[in-house]
């Protein structure tokens, strides 16, 4: 039944997404409106999460998000907080890798919704460019939404976490907000089938400015790991 539900969830996934990029194409004349086209549709993934495939969500700790700009250093499990982060802060520039951008329609919403496109190729190249967009995303109060190992890692693997996250924290002199969460064990990294269950973000305290590489590096790891063994792990092996 699970996969059952999980396939249904699929189709009907690709068909809403085809939907609503087509209806909302007028939508990308502006930031703003691609932004509110980008929420319609990720709300009606939530909704199919839900109702298809008995996936729910509970978040924690959002009391620790500012009301202005700040980073935002998240776990990264599964596609589920790419879509569900668009929901959780009010003006989001997420940072992810350049190829989703060239999903098509969907990838043009993302892009002039926010979506900071990184091409880890490009090395210095890359970081500059990143950096002129967090300058412009803190001028306009946004929250900058990173993932700091650069890539979906499953639940308990541990990747190293790439310079980005480093780059922004001394650069742009705003808190820097860990979060932990558990959508490995429900959505999965690559897989079609979707366990029934719920997924949960749990937002931590801000780390304090002026700490060297290395030690920000440690401390921002210890804190969303250890944040993440408190979560509940449906299905786990």
């Amino acid at each position: 039944m699970t996969m059952i539900r999980s396939w249904i969830y699929t189709i009907l996934f690709l068909a809403w997404s085809l939907f609503a990029a087509v209806i909302q194409l007028p939508c990308l004349v502006t930031r703003r409106g691609a932004l509110g086209g980008t929420r319609v549709w990720a709300r009606g993934v939530m909704f199919l999460a839900r109702t298809v495939a008995g996936i729910t969500f509970r978040a924690e700790g959002r009391e620790h998000i500012p009301k202005g700009p700040c980073i935002i250093a998240a776990q990264h499990q599964s596609s589920f907080e790419t879509y569900k982060l668009f929901l959780e802060v009010e003006n989001p520039v997420l940072v992810l890798k350049r190829e989703l951008i060239f999903i098509p329609f969907i990838g043009w919403y993302i892009l002039r919704a926010g979506l900071v496109p990184i091409d880890r190729s490009a090395g210095p190249k890359a970081m500059r460019r990143m950096l002129r967009a967090a300058d412009a995303a803190v001028a306009r109060g946004a929250q900058i939404l990173i993932f700091p190992e650069g890539t979906r890692a499953s639940p308990g693997e541990h990747k190293p976490y790439r310079p980005g996250v480093v780059g922004l924290y001394n650069h742009c002199n705003v808190p820097l907000i860990p979060m932990a969460l558990n959508s490995g064990y429900t959505w999965g990294k690559t897989r079609v089938r979707k366990e029934p269950g719920e997924i949960v973000f749990k937002y931590l305290p801000a780390i304090e400015t002026g700490l060297g590489k290395q030690e920000l590096l440690a401390k921002l790891r210890e804190s969303i790991e250890t944040a993440a063994a408190t979560l509940p792990k449906p299905h786990a092996q």
